[in-house]
């Protein structure tokens, strides 16, 4: 038996021990989950041969669902990433999900090939928050305990984080302000997207970790809109994950998609102006990334027609 067939045979152990660490879902939970995060990316680590292992992550918002498999670098295509996502309904016993999310721009060919072939709509999208925490475990639990592990190794696919282009016409307000909720009604507003099935996306609070007093003010942007609803209708299909100020540009920048950039608006440079928008991404910081988009009819209302949760988080260290 040669090097190769040796890594072959560990490499199959190794995944059969990884997805026996999964129970089974139930199968109300099962049939629940009907969408996907996952990742298909080289990993820091070395097999037998010298070459870098490539690895399959998946999971769902809440980490009931969790999947990962190795590859050698000889075997990454579509039709490999197919066959190993068929294998994660079966083996977990789960139905495929109606879509999956990646945040990788470099591998959108061969997921949305693979994807379309298993009838599931896949999604580029940086809003895999749960995906990108359980990759930072890995890296410390997982990846740097591999006897293959290369320490500094930067990730093969990095993040792509372009300049901001102009905002399409259909997606401006009339008006927009900085503005601040407190935790505890920023917990109201996502569960009411869950009962009320309205435009936007909430975050799962508690599986994050966020452990703010319910009266820390966390920061957002409100948007007012005489067509709130068409607005939040658009903006919903953006996959949103974060905001941010480019205070050297004095304007307000949107992030959807896995590299899409947007100037979301723009406030004449003042000292006031200035020092709000960087009292707004103070508050941010202080709230851990937390932040959100709310779409009003008029900003001085109460309701929200559209609402995004969203997160800064640093790109993972694979």
């Amino acid at each position: 038996m040669n090097a190769e067939d040796n890594y072959e045979e560990a490499e199959e152990e190794e995944e059969e021990e990884e997805e026996e660490e999964v129970d089974p879902l139930a199968e109300a939970d099962a049939e629940g989950i009907r969408e996907w995060e996952l990742d298909f990316c080289s990993r820091p680590i070395l097999d037998s041969r010298g070459k870098k292992v490539w690895e399959l992550v998946v999971c769902d918002a809440t980490l009931s669902l969790q999947f990962t498999r190795f590859f050698p670098n000889t075997s990454i295509n579509s039709v490999t990433l197919r066959d190993a996502l068929a294998s994660v309904a079966t083996s977990l016993g789960v139905p495929l999900p109606d879509r999956a999310r990646f945040f990788r721009s470099q591998m959108q060919t061969i997921i949305s090939r693979a994807c379309n072939e298993l009838g599931v709509k896949a999604v580029p999208s940086r809003r895999c928050v749960s995906l990108l925490l359980w990759l930072e475990e890995r890296y410390e639990t997982v990846y740097s305990r591999h006897p293959g592990f290369q320490a500094g190794t930067k990730p093969l696919l990095t993040l792509d984080n372009p300049f901001a282009t102009s905002l399409p016409e259909n997606l401006f307000g009339d008006k927009w302000a900085f503005v601040q909720l407190p935790f505890s009604a920023v917990r109201e507003e996502v569960e009411s997207l869950e009962r009320r099935y309205a435009f936007g996306a909430g975050l799962d609070l508690d599986l994050l970790g966020f452990e703010l007093e319910e009266n820390t003010l966390v920061p957002g942007v409100a948007v007012e809109s005489s067509r709130a609803k068409p607005l939040a209708a658009w903006m919903n299909g953006l996959e949103i994950c974060a905001m941010e100020v480019d205070a050297g540009r004095a304007n307000l920048v949107l992030s959807a998609g896995v590299s899409t950039r947007y100037v979301y608006a723009g406030y004449q440079k003042s000292a006031a102006a200035t020092q709000e928008a960087e009292a707004w991404e103070a508050a941010k910081k202080a709230c851990g990334g937390l932040h959100f988009l709310a779409i009003q009819e008029n900003l001085n209302s109460d309701g929200c027609i559209g609402f995004w949760l969203l997160l800064d988080l640093p790109p993972p260290p694979v």
